[in-house]
């Protein structure tokens, strides 16, 4: 269970953008020797939850002079954020030849109705004179024929993805969900010759390198508002754990003595839990992230841990009372609750394998998914932390690791190299289902997703 040692050296040079943002760590842990087996659980292989999906119907939009491509493409991206929302099933386009055509001024709702349309979003696009497009959408509910929301966005070309994301997110908000469509993801890519940090959409768009250096950056993890990316870098031969501040592309250094590794934000952001080996041995730490350590660059540290084994890999619990991480405390990796000061530290992890790592806790705090080695292969599974019954997400002859929640909970990004034995980064729903590979490039890995 040693912490795996890259070095080299060079600058950093931290490009500053915009963005809105998600993000979670990542581990820096190899295997341990195994040992005998502990107290089984039971396991199944699929996680079954959730609420029926609505049927929706999306017609093609009203389209202004001169908007055609811009309007396919502003439907094509609409209408892959709803598809992956797993919240509608949107329905066939080929239903819509057996309705009369739509009329947006004296919308006939029976005929939306008959082919089983829960929901109806009517949308529109146009051009203005300098090029900017607008884009409104108004939903209703069939059964009853009345509106339910509309929004009306404008934006410039190079900025309609993001927009359309937007109006997903407020789409899918009118049943609760949390925004995932304009959040991004934080990865490490040797695409260019070194491991360096970069960013993308959920979906993989607009891939971004963020960091310009010789030497690795790892693990990194976004601020809940996406300002900022914890992560550890191998400046002057010293694995140091620093913040970038993305808009301003400024990077503080957190801690630089011993090995530090595997930062987690809190979910206010206020603090961020790492591991590190400052004061001998791999302890789990947390520092204190508020305006006046920003500004002077220095933080104030408390240290958690306190055993013979190595602990790492911690994770927040949506309240920020509980973090869960992994210690070989009892022989071999194993999974771990503790209250936020480093008290009450309890043992979760206990059936199917004599290996267990990077934990993360799921949005909604029920859920812990985490890495089991069984057979020489590494696959996710989740921990119901009410029935303590555990579930198989992965299953594939393939190393998955480095899992990482959505923001609402119903998808995760994680590690594979399942294709062809090259590392990259895919995305899962929380039952095992719509397996997408979002990067193709280099190696790629250490995806991150705030919550």
């Amino acid at each position: 269970m040693k912490t795996r040692q890259i070095i080299a050296t060079a600058v950093l040079a931290a490009t500053a953008l915009g963005f809105a943002a998600a993000g979670a760590g990542a581990s820096a842990r190899t295997p341990a020797p195994a040992a005998g087996p502990g107290p089984q659980q039971d396991v199944t292989m699929t996680i079954r939850q959730g609420m029926p999906a609505i049927n929706l119907a999306l017609p093609k939009f009203a389209v202004g002079e001169g908007a055609q491509a811009v309007a396919d493409e502003i439907y094509g991206i609409l209408a892959a954020d709803v598809k992956y929302s797993r919240i509608f099933s949107l329905l066939p386009e080929s239903y819509y030849s057996y309705i009369r055509p739509l009329d947006r001024s004296n919308i006939i709702f029976k005929d939306w109705e008959s082919i089983n349309a829960n929901n109806l979003l009517v949308g529109s696009v146009s051009l203005d004179a300098g090029g900017d497009v607008t884009f409104e959408w108004k939903l209703y509910d069939v059964k009853p024929g009345q509106p339910m929301k509309g929004k009306s966005y404008k934006a410039r070309k190079e900025d309609l993805r993001f927009m359309v994301h937007r109006a997903a997110d407020d789409l899918t908000a009118i049943w609760g969900n949390k925004p995932v469509f304009a959040t991004k993801v934080a990865f490490v890519s040797n695409r260019d010759g070194n491991d360096e940090l970069y960013l993308m959409d959920y979906d993989g768009a607009g891939q971004t390198r963020l960091t310009f250096n010789n030497v690795t950056d790892y693990s990194p993890a976004l601020s809940p508002d996406g300002k900022m990316i914890a992560y550890t870098s191998y400046q002057n031969l010293t694995a140091g754990l620093y913040i970038l501040q993305v808009y301003e592309g400024r990077r503080l250094a957190v801690s630089l003595k011993g090995g530090n590794y595997s930062p987690a934000w809190s979910v206010d952001g206020k603090k961020l839990a790492f591991s590190s080996s400052m004061d001998g041995n791999q302890e789990i730490y947390t520092a204190d992230v508020d305006e006046d350590s920003l500004k002077r660059g220095a933080f104030k540290i408390k240290r958690l841990t306190f055993n013979g084994g190595v602990d790492t890999s911690p994770t927040w619990s949506p309240t920020g009372r509980q973090l869960a991480f992994v210690s070989d405390r009892g022989g071999t990796p194993q999974i771990y609750t503790m209250d936020a000061e480093g008290s009450n530290v309890q043992r979760v992890s206990f059936g199917g394998s004599n290996w267990h790592d990077e934990p993360a806790w799921s949005p909604a705090g029920d859920r812990i998914v985490y890495v089991a080695r069984v057979d020489e292969v590494f696959d996710l599974y989740v921990l119901d932390l009410m029935s303590k019954r555990i579930s198989k997400l992965t299953e594939s002859n393939a190393r998955n690791e480095s899992p990482t929640w959505s923001p609402d909970g119903r998808h995760l990004l994680f590690t594979s190299n399942m294709k062809g034995g090259i590392t990259q980064i895919f995305t899962i729903d929380y039952d095992g289902a719509n397996l997408r590979q979002l990067t193709t490039k280099g190696q790629n890995k250490f995806a991150a997703w705030a919550n």
